[in-house]
């Protein structure tokens, strides 16, 4: 494994969404570990590929995520850091395919949460951050990309999935709270 360059950010992006539940009603830990894999794939079609969750060999949830974020495909390890009602922090080594021939890996922090807004409402904020890998900068390097250029891009395509994910996973979350499943 290559060494993770948790000085660089690749990309941050962060979104919200309002839900129509008391926040006292919703449970981010218990619907992330609950998560079916058609639901994951309905918060970000055509993205979202599949989910399931393990534990660590030291006992830790593990949620396992497929999707497609631009033109590469992702495996991420997401490590329950913190996995609370209102909040989970998650940490994942990624496997990224940039092409069938070329894997490399980065580090994703994605962070869910939620607080209230009203007495009947609850505002949940998806956010996500990379850090590149010595390897994944040595491509970029390779492929005459600055650190720059290759950040810009990810900042653009992290951005457009994270708009397109956020507010399905919070109306998955928001059902899940009501009492349907996730």
């Amino acid at each position: 494994m290559s060494k993770m360059r948790e000085d660089l950010t690749l990309a941050k992006s962060s979104f919200s969404h309002i839900i129509d539940v008391p926040v006292e009603k919703v449970d981010i830990g218990q619907w992330m570990f609950s998560l079916s894999e058609a639901e994951y794939q309905r918060c970000c079609p055509p993205d979202h590929i599949a989910v399931g969750t393990t534990t660590t060999e030291d006992g830790r949830p593990m949620s396992i995520n497929v999707e497609k974020i631009g033109t590469s495909l992702s495996i991420q390890h997401y490590v329950g850091e913190i996995v609370e009602k209102h909040k989970c922090r998650m940490v994942s080594t990624t496997d990224i395919f940039i092409t069938n021939e070329q894997r490399t890996q980065m580090k994703v922090i994605w962070e869910l949460s939620v607080k209230p807004v009203n007495a009947d409402q609850t505002e949940f904020t998806n956010f996500v951050v990379t850090h590149p890998s010595e390897h994944l900068l040595s491509i970029f390097e390779n492929q005459g990309l600055t650190f720059e250029q290759a950040s810009a891009s990810r900042q653009k395509i992290s951005e457009d999935h994270n708009r397109r994910e956020a507010p399905l996973f919070a109306e998955s979350i928001a059902r899940a709270a009501r009492g349907g499943s996730a």
